[in-house]
């Protein structure tokens, strides 16, 4: 931790208009500074920053704050990471409370990993610049490639000797040891002898978030096909290739500005369109995606579109990674460039506004694309064609936006030509299946009370008192034990706990809490439980999310006054596992009823507004869905009267 007295030191020296000013042409207008916003796209300046207050502010996408909060929305930073990065700015010395001995000692290891990696970057690039086989062979290869040495010098590209080892034995000459250099896998080590891995290629360094040089790809100019045409540095302490992305470090300022990731596959295909002047660009190195590789995009946009090349049976391959995005909640379009083309070629021929043109015009949600895709293979076979309805409906189904998904459902059942009946039901069945692989088997009916069914037609509604009295139990009596197997027949079936309950009759219904912060602790804990079935408190009060972390002090400090659950609680104490058998439930059937009352209003509501010449299949469709809520609804009240507190 920084203390307190050093965090005062470094907002007070911090000056917001040196601070903007690194990253933000200024100019004085009055009293206050005047720029264009580096938050979003504008031609006319709203950005303003204010010395006098330590402010800035943004007019036209709403953000503002002081120092550390800019730093921390520029450069993507943790609120000690900023104030790290201004302390440095300012020359201010950072004390943190004192390592033990073995984290001091992993620290020490990987920022000698860190060196030894920056070093070997500068002999790469020495090498390709200065060394006459790098000029010959390695700069010959990177010119016949069309790359301008602007774009050379910003990626840092090299060449390592085609010699045994000659990048080892300068590098140990220099004083770098030989430990480090097997452990970043710059060097092999086979007994006695040692040798370079990356002899006879052209070099790309793999950066990390910050812009640190943390591995490298090697790409080999011989023709020999025994050797692999690419390799990577092996994982090590400093690099985890499912954990990074490249060419992040460069692209991360385009893509939060234009709110928008294009991910390509290869080093030349970011490098070539970034030489086109398209820098919103990563790429996953030839690796299926990862789930830390989709939350680093997620960091900067909820906006990703996928560059294919024209080789489908690539495409069909990479097909169920992508769901991953999906399941994140990114939204995922695809561009299929013209037939012969890789986005290496297609940006090396084209400018850039015509490339981002072609994406514009032809770029496909990934649901359409898929099923366009794999409905060509189906054809007129009835076996293939529920295969792929299948693979549809997965696909669907792990989407966790309620409303997203059913605007897919929607135009599935159009492609597909199917019932949006079918469809519902299929992915409601997929994402139970997933449910009970989170949260194990959930008894049926008759072995648990289970809360009656919400149609999917009311999942807009809103109900947040009720919200806020469900995320209560399942923070503060989310592991005690709700359900449990009492023959020896059930032994297969492991206790149910109230967070896994509560976890189980929202998702068996598809609802989603209107409110975002309660919605984000909600799926939290279904993120945990996917660790572990004991959820700990300490985990949502210690959340970096400040907005999470408030709600779950509040609700765990004290005992909160719930509504009229409570009403004849007087008697219980909040403890009593008896009583929270009884209300847990019954909070879930308000909750479930409130949606029902207000569903119910907004149908009649709907039915008074239509005009006289509406057909009666429409009007017919709203009384249905009437009768049907009250039903549900009389069910509800049903069980109601049956709790007793």
């Amino acid at each position: 931790m920084i203390d307190q007295h050093t965090i005062d030191r470094i907002i007070a020296a911090a000056d917001i208009t040196e601070v903007v000013g690194d990253f933000v042409s200024l100019k004085k207008r009055g009293t206050n500074h005047l720029g264009l916003c580096p938050f979003h796209n504008e031609k006319t300046p709203s950005f303003t920053v204010s010395p006098a207050k330590g402010i800035f502010k943004c007019f036209g996408c709403g953000k503002g704050g002081n120092s550390v909060n800019f730093i921390m929305e520029h450069e993507h930073l943790s609120y000690v990471e900023a104030l790290k990065f201004l302390a440095k700015k300012y020359h201010i010395e950072v004390v943190e409370k004192e390592a033990t001995p073995e984290e001091q000692q992993q620290r020490n290891e990987r920022e000698s990993l860190m060196v030894v990696t920056a070093y070997a970057q500068r002999y790469f690039s020495d090498t390709l610049h200065k060394h006459s086989d790098g000029k010959t062979i390695g700069m010959a290869y990177f010119k016949e490639r069309g790359f301008r040495d602007d774009i050379i010098e910003k990626f840092q590209l090299g060449y390592c000797l085609d010699q045994r080892d000659a990048f080892t034995k300068t590098a140990i000459r220099e004083g770098y040891k030989l430990d480090y250099l097997v452990k970043t896998g710059l060097t092999i080590q086979h007994n006695e002898d040692t040798f370079d891995r990356f002899q006879g290629r052209v070099m790309f360094p793999i950066h990390s978030i910050s812009g640190r040089v943390t591995a490298f790809g090697g790409r080999i100019l011989k023709t020999d096909k025994k050797f692999a045409k690419y390799l990577n540095s092996p994982e090590s302490d400093i690099y985890h290739k499912s954990s990074i992305l490249y060419g992040i470090f460069h692209a991360k300022k385009s893509i939060t500005q234009e709110n928008k990731c294009f991910l390509v596959e290869g080093y030349t295909d970011v490098i070539s369109l970034h030489q086109a002047g398209i820098e919103n660009v990563v790429a996953s190195s030839g690796t299926s995606l990862t789930v830390d590789q989709i939350r680093l995009i997620k960091r900067f946009t909820p906006n990703v579109t996928i560059l294919y090349d024209g080789d489908a049976a690539g495409i069909k391959a990479s097909l169920r990674g992508i769901d991953l995005v999906l399941e994140e909640g990114l939204n995922v379009k695809v561009t299929l460039l013209p037939e012969g083309e890789d986005p290496d070629s297609y940006a090396r021929s084209h400018s850039a506004s015509e490339v981002l043109d072609f994406i514009a015009k032809n770029e496909t949600d990934f649901i359409t694309f898929k099923t366009r895709l794999l409905v060509n293979d189906a054809k007129n076979d009835p076996i293939k064609r529920a295969g792929l309805i299948s693979d549809i409906v997965r696909s669907i189904s792990v989407i966790p936006d309620s409303i997203v998904r059913s605007v897919y459902i929607k135009d599935c059942s159009r492609l597909l030509d199917i019932q949006e009946s079918v469809l519902y039901t299929e992915v409601a069945s997929q994402r139970r299946k997933k449910m009970e692989q989170v949260l194990g088997k959930i008894p049926v009916e008759s072995e648990i009370k289970t809360t009656p069914p919400v149609p999917n037609f009311v999942s807009d509604i809103s109900c947040e008192e009720q919200e806020k009295e469900i995320v209560y139990f399942m923070l503060r009596h989310g592991n005690v034990e709700f359900w449990k197997p009492e023959t020896d027949d059930e032994q297969d079936i492991s206790s149910v706990s109230i967070g896994q309950y509560i976890i189980n009759e929202i998702l068996n219904d598809d609802l989603e809490f209107k409110n975002l912060v309660f919605q984000k602790i909600f799926n939290e804990y279904l993120s945990q439980l996917e660790i572990n079935p004991v959820v700990e408190n300490r985990y949502f009060v210690n959340h970096p999310d400040s907005q999470i972390s408030q709600v779950a002090v509040d609700f765990l400090s004290t005992p909160h006054k719930l509504s009229k659950i409570w009403d004849k609680h007087q008697a219980f104490s909040e403890e009593d596992v008896d009583f929270l058998h009884r209300v847990v439930p019954k909070a879930i059937i308000v909750y479930k009823s409130k949606i029902m009352k207000l569903a119910i209003k907004k149908l009649h509501d709907e039915l008074t507004k239509l005009s006289p010449k509406t057909q009666v299949e429409e009007i017919n469709e709203i009384l249905k869905k009437i009768i049907t809520l009250n039903d549900l609804q009389n069910t509800l009240s049903k069980e109601l009267e049956r709790i007793v507190l």
